[in-house]
């Protein structure tokens, strides 16, 4: 429980910070760039908490990220996937549900870094968001998008929501699976209990979505997550079950 305190005392100091200091740089229309300060408070916000929590991070496959224009599409199990992912890839935005809008300061500072808030029950408007997703990945971002869409108990891999697929074809940008391992350990989903350990983040090499159309979202939904569960089987031994998407809507 000292950990968790700690961790939560670093956390709060760290919205403090990071996130006073990009408001304050939205407000003086800072430019968005590449090392600039929207991206610098990012990850110093996220390896804040990381260190707090006694968590190191590693990333393989870092040579599958280009400068940008990517969609990262992978599996979420814990909060500390985003700190985790924040603190080890680079100009990165979220995808994030619209009631993380609600959170007091960081709601407000990752709408004015850029992160993009779906509102995944209204269809329409979430198409519209999709649509600012799309010229975030054209500004040079990458994307990244937990494609199960809530966070889940356990590691096997569930169905994929549909919207990353269709933002990737109608951006023309290529896919990044990824595969995070460790998270459950230091907070699962049923609890707030942190605890210190090794968290994995496995990059995979880019699936091309040029010349792709609407029509094709499926099968790239559905190459997309054998990817991910191959490599969470070849790598962890934990199997995860068919998918068809045909079969589920989102």
């Amino acid at each position: 429980m000292i950990r968790t305190a700690w961790t939560l005392c670093i956390a709060m100091l760290a919205a403090l910070i990071c996130a006073t200091g990009v408001i304050i740089a939205g407000a003086l229309r800072v430019p968005d760039r590449k090392g600039g300060v929207f991206d610098t408070l990012q990850r110093w916000w996220a390896r804040m908490i990381i260190w707090g929590a006694g968590v190191k991070v590693v990333v393989h496959g870092h040579e599958h990220l280009s400068d940008g224009q990517q969609i990262i599409v992978g599996n979420h199990v814990s909060w500390f996937d985003v700190f985790c992912v924040a603190a080890a890839i680079p100009r990165c935005r979220f995808v994030a549900k619209a009631e993380v809008r609600r959170i007091p300061l960081i709601g407000r500072a990752a709408g004015t870094a850029g992160h993009v808030y779906i509102e995944r029950e209204n269809r329409k408007a979430a198409l519209e968001q999709y649509k600012a997703a799309a010229e975030r990945i054209h500004a040079g971002s990458h994307i990244v998008v937990f494609a199960e869409g809530t966070r889940g108990a356990e590691y096997a891999i569930r169905p994929f929501k549909k919207g990353p697929f269709i933002l990737a074809v109608s951006a023309q940008a290529p896919i990044v699976p990824m595969l995070i391992h460790g998270t459950i350990e230091v907070m699962s989903r049923t609890g707030w209990r942190v605890r210190s350990g090794t968290v994995h983040i496995h990059l995979l090499p880019p699936i091309l979505t040029q010349g792709l159309s609407y029509d094709d979202r499926d099968r790239l939904a559905v190459r997309t997550r054998n990817a991910v569960t191959e490599l969470l089987e070849r790598a962890y031994g934990v199997h995860s079950p068919a998918w068809d998407p045909k079969a589920t809507g989102g």
